[in-house]
């Protein structure tokens, strides 16, 4: 559903230009990064707590859902706030309104998705994670024939979000039972004290990952952040296969996190989920990457040549989460979460000074590598973190392996790209060599798949 969604996108940029999207997107990562202080850390806390503690749901989370509606109210009202700071007026400010609620009550429905993530309905939890692009995808084909402009896109996409929420909640009353809200002040402090931990981090990503195009469109101009938000959105897809399997290991790291040989098994058998499929994606990419670009009938060559080159770099930031990210959960279910703010934290000052130096100048190819340089930083540590201070063994036999199987497909890719064949023949050749490889060294078995598609 993703990629669909990704090609409808894609249309909607052609069709209102770069400048209007690069708005709309600037706009959309400032709220979101606002929209983090509606969860406050609680979506994983609760997650947490779900997985390891049957009990909690009927002992808590009466208190926990009215105060968690409460904070999205808040951050709403805090998110127009910061767009006037900023320098947001009129229009701008509407839009910012708007896109802000919509983002503020998807957050409210990923906390209701949480529950069903941690008693481990994992089927359910998939299909849920595509429901809300199902919809977007309907309403906006259904408004193309009426003219597409920005304010139609974004009420759209709000009509979208409430009716996923509702399903969200009603979901939830199904598989965990109804909920009577009691509102226990001394419960609140305590909920918000224990999920700090979790609240700094959940902002922390926030920040890191979306203050890029916010600084662009304001330091450099919304045609340079429409550019970045063309290459981000492909980048943004295929990081979806990583932020759906990742929660999976989450619960699981939290249940089993006073037995270190099961995290053991579990970051062994992860780290090949997680980075065998990314591997062939990004070899594509950085290969034929231009080919994504096909939807763009109003943009010139050297536009696309831009978007292009801000592609390949973000896929290689694809890269470096497909072989770390994993490291992240297992750290932020144990007691490591300190540990990993900080690191993010790190992250995100050297981000922002890479900005404000290069992003006037070089634009969006300069907050591709800035993004870049920030996910090898934090990965680096992540993977210290692991070997030096957690009880689990860094499986670093297997990392050479991956390694190995991704300079093997480069090789072999290069190789076929001197033959001159169509891009589709070059990549269906490719995607042989790769399967080969996969299964001549092992990496991955079809059980293993089925065992984790099971829940077992």
């Amino acid at each position: 559903m993703k990629p669909g969604w990704v090609l409808l996108e894609n249309l909607v940029q052609d069709r209102v230009g770069h400048a209007a999207f690069g708005l709309f997107t600037a706009l959309s990562s400032l709220t979101l990064v606002l929209a983090t202080f509606s969860d406050l850390g609680l979506t994983h806390y609760s997650v947490k707590r779900l997985a390891g503690e049957p009990d909690f749901f009927a002992d808590t989370f009466p208190t926990l859902l009215p105060l968690r509606a409460s904070l999205t109210g808040l951050v709403l009202v805090g998110m127009v706030g910061l767009g006037w700071l900023v320098g947001y007026r009129g229009r701008e400010l509407g839009l910012l309104a708007v896109i802000g609620g919509s983002l503020a009550l998807t957050q409210y429905g990923l906390f209701l998705r949480g529950t069903l993530q941690a008693r481990q309905h994992f089927n359910t939890d998939a299909l849920l994670s595509v429901l809300e692009k199902v919809l977007l995808v309907g309403l906006v084909l259904a408004l193309l024939p009426l003219g597409l402009t920005l304010e139609r896109y974004v009420g759209v996409r709000a009509i979208a979000v409430v009716l996923t929420t509702v399903v969200f909640y009603g979901l939830m009353r199904r598989f965990m039972g109804r909920v009577r809200s009691r509102w226990q002040w001394p419960r609140v402090r305590t909920l918000l004290r224990e999920a700090a931990p979790f609240a700094v981090i959940t902002l922390l990503y926030g920040v890191n990952e979306r203050v890029d195009m916010v600084m662009l469109e304001r330091l450099a101009s919304p045609t340079e952040a429409g550019y970045y938000a063309g290459a981000y959105r492909w980048a943004d897809a295929l990081m979806m296969y990583i932020w759906t399997v990742l929660p999976l290991f989450f619960a699981r790291f939290a249940a089993a996190q006073y037995q270190p040989a099961e995290q053991q098994q579990l970051l062994w058998f992860g780290q090949r989920v997680v980075t065998v499929p990314m591997l062939f994606v990004c070899a594509f990419v950085l290969f034929r990457g231009e080919v994504l670009f096909w939807q763009f009938q109003n943009s010139s060559a050297a536009e696309i040549a831009r978007m292009s080159w801000c592609l390949k770099i973000l896929f290689l930031n694809v890269l470096v989460h497909s072989f770390f990210a994993l490291y992240a959960s297992l750290l932020n279910s144990t007691r490591f979460v300190g540990a990993v703010s900080k690191l993010v934290g790190a992250s995100v000052v050297l981000n922002v000074g890479l900005n404000l130096l290069l992003l006037p100048r070089f634009g969006a190819v300069a907050a591709a590598w800035n993004t870049l340089a920030c996910a090898v930083f934090v990965s680096v540590c992540y993977l210290w973190l692991t070997h030096r201070r957690a009880e689990v063994a860094v499986p670093w036999l297997l990392l050479g392996r991956l390694l190995a199987v991704l300079a093997a497909l480069c090789a072999g890719w290069y190789g076929l790209q001197q033959l001159g064949l169509s891009w589709w023949l070059e990549t269906a050749v490719a995607g042989l060599l790769f399967g080969g490889l996969v299964l001549g060294l092992g990496l991955l078995h079809p059980r293993e798949l089925r065992q984790l598609r099971a829940g077992k």
